[in-house]
């Protein structure tokens, strides 16, 4: 029996999952974040460990007898990232075939028919990742407002503040999202937010976004103009994507990965639209499970076992063992 390992390490958490050749879900392991831009090298290897005893307590088998192992890790960014991830996942004491990618990987991996397509993650920022039947891959650079990648909680929330502003320079009328932050900052009114976050001394999260989302369900026009917006900008780097790995004239798949999604229509109506006006055949797919699962079918790929077809088996026996 061969076994698989799969560990999807994120900003905020850690996950890992050791499945067997017939798909089956025999060990999960959970830890912190590790992204090392936030943690450093040592907390990733910290994280790393924590979660891969747990699941291999579970599963109750040995580091050796894993046969293949993947590896979608938040802060992978760059080809000069990996020989150091290399050498902090080498601690685990694996000796089968590995692959590092970046965790935007994972839920292409998982959410596609095939693997194949192109995955548009949105959480606490934002990523986007692709790859076509020859292995051509596309990609976004991941580093959010600075590069004009938007969508994710921490840019709604930025762009929320704009409006807030616009309102207090009386560019456009009042909004509720003026109570939303200065209730998550603790501000005493518009001119101490501004001050505050000025100087550094309040500071947005991407928890906003949750409140953000509500507001324009409740119909605040700055609001629905918020999330109308990011909806678009998750859709135009699905179409950015796709246009590098040549499939936007094909019947892509786009899976929709992370929890900025969880809104539903109101952010995926706009991102719909713009994908469908640059790609016209592609099938957009919420992603229906953990995203470790894509780092198990990567760590599959190493030894050139196909997963896909144990792909269902994964995911439903995934769902009952991670909590």
């Amino acid at each position: 029996m061969k076994y698989f390992l799969g560990i999807d390490v994120g900003s905020s958490k850690t996950h890992a999952l050791i499945v067997d050749e017939t798909g089956a879900c025999i060990g999960f392991g959970k830890a912190w974040g590790g992204n090392h831009q936030d943690v450093g090298y040592d907390g990733l290897e910290n994280a790393l460990k924590e979660s891969f005893e747990q699941a291999r307590t579970t599963a109750g088998v040995s580091v050796n007898q894993i046969s293949g192992a993947g590896f979608g890790i938040a802060g992978y960014d760059f080809p000069s990232d990996r020989e150091s991830h290399l050498q902090t996942i080498a601690t685990l004491g694996l000796s089968c075939p590995v692959e590092v990618v970046n965790d935007g990987v994972n839920g292409l991996l998982a959410g596609a028919t095939d693997g194949c397509g192109v995955n548009v993650t949105a959480g606490s920022s934002n990523n986007c990742r692709g790859r076509n039947k020859n292995g051509k891959e596309g990609r976004i650079v991941g580093n959010g407002p600075t590069f004009g990648e938007f969508g994710g909680g921490i840019e709604i929330a930025l762009k929320a503040l704009h409006m807030v502003n616009h309102a207090w320079i009386k560019r456009i009328p009042p909004t509720t999202l003026t109570k939303i932050l200065l209730n998550a900052t603790g501000a005493k009114d518009e001119m101490d937010l501004m001050e505050g976050l000025s100087n550094e001394q309040y500071h947005l999260f991407p928890f906003i976004a949750v409140d953000v989302i509500q507001a324009a369900r409740d119909g605040d026009t700055a609001a629905c103009e918020v999330i109308q917006w990011a909806g678009e900008e998750l859709g135009w780097l699905a179409v950015s994507v796709a246009r590098q790995i040549e499939m936007n004239g094909e019947e892509v798949e786009i899976i929709q990965s992370g929890s900025v999604f969880d809104a539903g229509e109101i952010i995926t109506t706009p991102m719909r639209d713009i994908v469908l006006k640059h790609c016209p055949k592609a099938k957009i797919i919420h992603l229906n499970c953990p995203p470790v699962v894509g780092a198990v079918l990567l760590g599959m790929e190493q030894i050139n076992f196909n997963g896909y077809p144990v792909r269902e088996q994964i995911i439903q026996t995934a769902k009952k063992i991670i909590n």
